[in-house]
């Protein structure tokens, strides 16, 4: 937040049965938080976009891209499963406070990174998983991404980035075979785990800024890459 409000208005919505937002398993779908991002951009007064999530709010972010295209000028999605197959089998059972035990590196950094994670209603996470099981949004966003190349001979779909670490133990990589589209890019950070935002920080916050910066309408392919990254590109 700090690195990206230098040079854009920057904001953090905490989705439905996240932080401090009400609990109510009805708003947990994929399409339920889609709408809350849609009615808060509404509310504010905001036009498009560039949307950064990570996990399963990256899912969210992949999902409102879909449902609301002229809204999103790129999407940054960050650990962000691809598969329900993709997903460890913990993630789809383990309490919130368990999980972030588990996947966090534990230094003071990611302490205070993730001090409000347990708080998460794990009906939020489970009704998640179960949208990218029945309902893939990764698959409805590459279909949007060729209807649009079909009818349009100059790229017009919306640019996505994925970002992994290469240590997650929660995802499963995608291959490029099925991730890596026209519009769509995949980094993965050799020394981070699920959180690649707080285990290479310097690294990670280069990614995001030359995204963002990225001339409107390129592909992420067209990145400058840093050779700290570069030979991990996919």
């Amino acid at each position: 937040m700090q690195v990206t409000s230098t040079s854009y208005r920057a904001y953090a919505l905490d989705l439905w049965g996240f932080g401090e937002t009400a609990r109510n398993a009805l708003n947990y779908s994929l399409e339920q938080q889609s709408s809350l991002l849609e009615r808060f951009l509404m509310e504010m007064g905001i036009g498009k976009i560039a949307l950064v999530g990570h996990g399963l709010g990256a899912l969210v972010g992949i999902t409102f891209a879909t449902r609301f295209p002229k809204s999103v000028d790129r999407v940054m999605a960050v650990s962000c499963p691809l598969a329900y197959e993709a997903v460890h089998t913990r993630l789809r059972t383990t309490p919130p406070a368990e999980l972030t035990d588990w996947l966090s590196s534990r230094t003071p950094e990611a302490i205070t990174a993730l001090s409000d994670a347990t708080k998460a209603d794990g009906q939020a996470i489970t009704a998640s998983l179960v949208g990218l099981q029945a309902n893939n949004p990764y698959i409805k966003y590459r279909n949007l991404e060729k209807h649009n190349l079909d009818s349009n001979p100059e790229p017009s779909a919306i640019p996505c980035l994925l970002v992994y670490g290469e240590k997650d133990p929660a995802i499963i990589i995608p291959s490029e075979d099925f991730s890596l589209t026209t519009m769509t890019h995949q980094i993965v950070l050799e020394g981070s785990g699920h959180f690649p935002m707080i285990d290479e920080t310097v690294k990670f916050n280069r990614l995001l800024t030359d995204f963002l910066a990225l001339d409107q309408g390129l592909s992420p392919r067209e990145l400058q890459m840093k050779e700290e990254w570069r030979r991990r590109v996919r």
